[in-house]
């Protein structure tokens, strides 16, 4: 009898162990109010009551032991406290408003406030709100202000979406002048010539554009480059020339035009040069040096009548 009766006790002991709630130290929730089953499980038949709103998306909230037992007692939960440290930090993941479609909107408004569409806008400690994950937002500008003699702008932001209350954010900042400014797409070596897809232009802050840097492109392909450039940097003009359309030492035929005559000669260009450059040129048979215009790759215009500039002996 007596180990019958204390079979019924440890049978009513893990009964009521199984009906008492379990906190959730931890938990992440997407909807706008936070729910019994969130803090504890095991909450019993109030499981789904709300029972106070969720943290602004991207935030987090402690909820404490006093207040924990608190909503325990009120909702019919089994629970209580044992030690100090027995809290639930709730946490509501957020996504962020796309930075450029807040740029967008503010642009537009300030252009039609006299603003130059192609200035950079500059806004210090803007960050972008945050909104449910899985919400619709909508995002609108009200009161935009633009002055354009010291070029600086305010306005408000408002984001509206489910799930959260309505946003006003202050946005403040200034419009800056910018200047296109020819790239390269890729790195291009010494002396190669720059072809169509090896250029983008950019637009750069003003004040960071240097004199003497590129800012066409056609002002960049087909010139040959002095010296290296690397991918995303600017083209200097002073780095730019002609290819060369005859090169040192190249074998270039030379003609002498007269009204009525034109005659060919065989000879060798002792300089590099490009297309209407002035270039010495070896003439192979009279060995005697010349000035003669480049009108081509491989090939020079003679003066009819020139006077060499020079002679180089033979040797037998």
């Amino acid at each position: 009898m007596r180990r019958l009766a204390l079979l019924l006790v440890l049978l009513a002991g893990t009964a009521q162990a199984q009906d008492l709630a379990i906190l959730r130290p931890q938990v992440t929730v997407e909807d706008a109010q936070i729910r019994l089953s969130d803090l504890f499980d095991n909450a019993g038949p109030n499981a789904s009551r709300a029972i106070g709103p969720a943290p602004a998306p991207g935030r987090r909230i402690v909820v404490e032991p006093a207040q924990l037992f608190a909503i325990a007692r009120a909702n019919g939960v089994a629970w209580r406290p044992l030690t100090g440290a027995d809290s639930v930090t709730v946490e509501r993941p957020g996504r962020a408003i796309a930075r450029d479609e807040v740029m967008d909107l503010l642009r537009a408004d300030l252009i039609r406030l006299g603003m130059d569409r192609d200035t950079e806008l500059e806004l210090p400690g803007f960050s972008p709100p945050l909104v449910p994950t899985a919400a619709f937002a909508q995002t609108t500008i009200e009161g935009p202000t633009y002055d354009t003699v010291t070029n600086r702008f305010a306005a408000t932001l408002v984001v509206v979406a489910d799930g959260m209350p309505t946003q006003r954010l202050r946005l403040a900042g200034r419009a800056l002048a910018t200047a296109a400014v020819v790239v390269a797409t890729r790195r291009l070596a010494l002396n190669e010539t720059v072809r169509p897809g090896d250029v983008r232009v950019v637009r750069q802050r003003a004040e960071r554009v240097r004199p003497g840097l590129a800012t066409n492109p056609a002002q960049v392909i087909g010139q040959s480059l002095r010296r290296p450039v690397a991918e995303g940097l600017p083209f200097a003009t002073n780095d730019l020339s002609l290819p060369a359309a005859v090169e040192r030492g190249a074998t270039v035929t030379m003609l002498m035009e007269s009204p009525g005559m034109t005659l060919t000669a065989q000879g060798r260009a002792l300089e590099p040069a490009a297309r209407g450059a002035v270039v010495p040129v070896m003439n192979l048979a009279s060995r005697s040096i010349v000035e003669a215009t480049v009108i081509g790759p491989g090939r020079v215009r003679v003066a009819f009548g020139g006077a060499p500039v020079g002679t180089v002996p033979s040797y037998r």
